[in-house]
């Protein structure tokens, strides 16, 4: 029997607690070796849960344990620093989205993994939600034509509901998730588009305020007007301020019909062709933050498969960074007032 890999898990919050850790749980192939927060009793309630030793000190942690990768799980402004330090010991690791607060943190995180001959994967689940996966299967296919334009949106009644530290936790502090809701949800539908599309967003738009939240100095909705590099055009939403329930649909506009996903519940993937016929698949959900909506990520599997395999991971650190070009080119364009080109990578 091979070894098994010895994971510890930085910052034990909602994404850890209903995400990582029951992911990482369910293989055989891993070990749950550590804990930490600085929040200690949400260490000791994992450690207590699944073993593992406990740490408030994330150096600590890397200098104690025998790690072979580390989930990081933090607020958004300590991703880039403690997966640095994560990867110049040796190890492999997985982080958050988004990856970082600017393009030279996130050059940072690339530059270090290559240094130090180690995987880093983001964790952008989009990509393998099962109807996301059967909608581009269909799109591949061809017989739809070219996609001429789309929509997309994500948008909830915010982060207080689902986030361990509830209204006035970190995601409301700029200083510790540097922005709302476009890193909490319009990073997720920007890596998602660009995955579909298979092309590059080359233009952005964008209207970026706070509309209803209180006591907060980070933005609760987002409207943005995308241009691909073909010419694709469409729309993003990304916001805090939908009372009740989720949206986290997407539809794409193509020559021969357009594909509806994850609005109807029964069947998530839904094709309407110019020729007047329906086609509906059954091909599971897109993971949500409500009741119920805790499907499987895949995001576990495929980092440990990567560290297993001895190959890039799904989504890459030039993935993920090639999506947070696209929101922070956003917020510019939203301050500036203005359309704006995204830099190149």
């Amino acid at each position: 029997m091979s070894k098994k890999i010895r994971v510890g898990v930085i910052g034990n919050g909602s994404i850890a607690i209903h995400r990582h850790i029951p992911e990482y749980a369910a293989l055989d192939s891993v070990e749950l070796a550590a804990f930490c927060d600085t929040e200690e009793s949400r260490a000791r309630d994992a450690a207590r849960q699944h073993g593992g030793k406990v740490y408030t000190d994330y150096r600590e942690m890397l200098q104690v344990e025998d790690l072979d990768a580390v989930s990081v799980c933090t607020p958004n402004a300590d991703h880039a620093p403690i997966s640095i330090d994560a990867m110049k010991a040796g190890l492999h690791v997985l982080c958050e989205k988004p990856m970082a607060t600017s393009r030279e943190e996130a050059e940072g995180m690339i530059q270090t993994a290559r240094e130090n001959g180690v995987q880093l994967m983001i964790g952008h689940n989009q990509r393998l939600m099962p109807p996301h996966v059967k909608a581009k299967e269909i799109l591949s296919g061809g017989s739809l034509g070219r996609v001429l334009s789309f929509r997309t949106a994500f948008a909830h009644g915010g982060p207080e509901g689902w986030s361990v530290e509830g209204p006035g936790g970190w995601f409301f502090q700029k200083e510790r998730a540097f922005v709302g809701a476009m890193g909490d949800l319009g990073v997720h539908k920007t890596d998602l588009i660009r995955w579909l599309l298979e092309e590059e967003i080359s233009e952005v738009g964008a209207f970026v305020d706070t509309l209803d939240k209180e006591k907060t100095d980070v933005e609760d909705h987002a409207a943005l007007i995308l241009r691909t590099e073909s010419g694709i055009i469409g729309t993003l939403t990304a916001s805090w301020t939908h009372y009740p329930g989720e949206d986290n649909s997407t539809v794409l506009y193509c020559e021969g019909g357009h594909i509806r996903i994850a609005e109807d519940p029964e069947h998530p993937v839904v094709v309407h062709r110019t020729d007047g016929t329906v086609e509906k698949y059954k091909v599971g959900g897109v993971a949500t933050n409500e009741e119920g909506g805790q499907t499987e990520s895949g995001v576990i599997q495929a980092f440990i498969d990567s560290i297993q395999g001895g190959y890039e991971p799904l989504v890459p650190g030039t993935e993920g960074m090639k999506s947070l070009q696209v929101i922070l080119t956003a917020l510019e364009a939203s301050e500036k007032r203005t359309i704006l080109r995204v830099p190149s990578l």
